[in-house]
């Protein structure tokens, strides 16, 4: 009896699930051929190679691609994300912060990049590739170095299982908790025309590579490239392109064609080149046609409205990468001031993401740590003082690049309002500018005295705090008023 009672609730259960279930989840014609993902992180491991070859292709040929990519790592990087130490010491605060300038300008051992090239190579490579690999090397004098490592490197059809509950996937190794212990690298990229018929894997600690890239799930071992949902839709863009360049490009060379109605008309003079008449048409020439000749011009068809057949793909393209239309294309015709504002406002939103969660924890911190580190083992950062308290030496702020303002009088009254009303410190603020507020201080006290000292007057405030007596002006276009003008 309690048999048949379950089996009875069960067929109930099943019955309202179907008849509620989510329309996402449900099965029928229009989901008839849908795809399914039951794993991103198996489908990065099985796809991310062809994806990353197909992404560079696409960098190096397609210039829409290739724009989007150097606006984003233009964007994220800029002139390169700088740390400031926040040691308690300001005399060591300077010493370091010096130190690691000094360090930074010579970081790659190839000797092409300082910091910031690092960091936008980085970049570029997370966003073709999916990922970067960084080696942290040490020069012979311990300064910090670091080897740029092709992300093919790193081989992504490596798998093993190894002892005591450890596994090699992707070319990473595990160990029995899961943690990275090691990357197994190839001396030289795939397909290298330099690189040696025969070689074996470098098996390098963890503890000496920085692997930076942006996780979709957890457990996710290599990385994506961000261009893997634009691809397919930017090359086939790419080909309609071409073929709209072709079509034109016929239209203008094709003038018309002879026609003999009565299959009894003379030859035509004039210059042949195989079947193609050369006789040309210059202005103002009038031409007798022998006769039982006609002429007829060519008239390609017309194609609808490609212009705006083609901006809603791009404006797709611009939504898969996460930037906007006008950063994809360089078209401003169709914005306004507030339009542009909202639009770089959540472009920045999405960067300053990728900073903090990626660049910051991924590659700069671990920067930092290391260089602190190796000047810890060259003597100079005592080890005892390193040792009680380790937090006031690897402590620092990273200082990215100001964002530039669309209307610079308005935000920097905005920002002077908020610092007098308490609700930013003037570091905070200097510290957005891409600056070092001890540094501002410092160049403005050298200034005075130097202005002093020559008898230089000093300038006048441009206007009094607050915005108060500064003169209003309207926005560049009146959003309620002009929406549409262009900028």
């Amino acid at each position: 009896m309690m048999m048949g009672t379950s089996m009875g609730m069960l067929n109930r259960i099943a019955r309202l699930i179907s008849r509620r279930s989510l329309d996402a989840a449900a099965g029928g014609r229009r989901w008839d051929g849908a795809r399914q993902v039951p794993s991103a992180n198996a489908a990065v491991t099985a796809g991310a190679g062809t994806v990353s070859q197909r992404a560079v292709h696409a960098y190096l040929n397609n210039p829409v691609i290739r724009n989007a990519v150097n606006t984003y790592a233009a964007n994220a990087v800029g002139t390169g994300i700088w740390p400031k130490s926040r040691h308690p010491s300001e005399p060591e605060r300077r010493r370091l912060d010096d130190a690691f300038t000094d360090a930074a300008a010579d970081i790659d051992v190839a000797g092409r990049h300082d910091l910031a090239g690092v960091q936008r190579l980085a970049t570029v490579g997370v966003i073709v590739h999916g990922e970067a690999f960084i080696r942290l090397r040490m020069s012979g004098t311990g300064d910090l170095r670091v080897q740029m490592i092709a992300a093919d490197q790193v081989d992504r059809t490596l798998h093993r299982d190894l002892a005591e509950g450890g596994n090699i996937r992707s070319g990473i190794e595990f160990d029995a908790d899961g943690r990275p212990v090691a990357y197994h690298v190839l001396p030289a990229a795939p397909g290298d025309m330099l690189a040696p018929l025969s070689w074996n894997h470098v098996r390098v600690p963890a503890s000496e590579i920085l692997h930076v890239f942006e996780a979709m799930e957890p457990g996710q071992v290599r990385g994506l490239s961000w261009l893997a949902s634009v691809l397919l839709k930017a090359k086939e863009v790419d080909e309609y392109e071409d073929a709209q360049l072709v079509r034109q490009k016929v239209a203008a060379l094709l003038a018309g064609f002879l026609v003999d109605a009565t299959g009894a008309a003379e030859a035509f003079e004039g210059t042949r080149s195989g079947s193609i008449l050369e006789t040309g048409l210059e202005p103002g020439t009038l031409k007798v046609l022998p006769p039982g000749f006609d002429i007829k011009f060519s008239e390609p068809a017309e194609i609808g409205e490609t212009t705006e057949f083609l901006r809603t793909q791009l404006r797709a393209i611009a939504a898969g990468l996460g930037i906007t239309y006008e950063q994809l294309t360089g078209d401003l015709s169709g914005v306004n001031y507030s339009s542009i504002r909202a639009g770089l406002v959540e472009f920045r939103r999405k960067v300053d993401v990728f900073r903090w969660t990626v660049l910051v924890p991924q590659l700069c911190r671990p920067l930092w740590d290391r260089f602190i580190t190796l000047r810890v083992l060259r003597g100079e950062i005592p080890a005892g003082a390193f040792e009680r308290d380790r937090r006031a030496w690897l402590a620092c702020d990273w200082n990215p690049p100001a964002w530039e303002w669309v209307d610079p009088l308005k935000d920097i009254q905005a920002e002077t309002a908020a610092v007098e009303a308490g609700f930013k410190s003037r570091s905070q603020v200097v510290a957005a500018l891409g600056e070092d507020a001890e540094r501002v201080d410092a160049l403005r006290a050298e200034d005075e005295a130097r202005a002093k000292r020559l008898g230089v007057p000093s300038p006048r405030a441009a206007a009094p705090r607050s915005g108060v007596g500064v003169v209003q002006h309207p926005d560049p276009v009146e959003p309620e008023q002009e929406e549409g003008k262009d900028a």
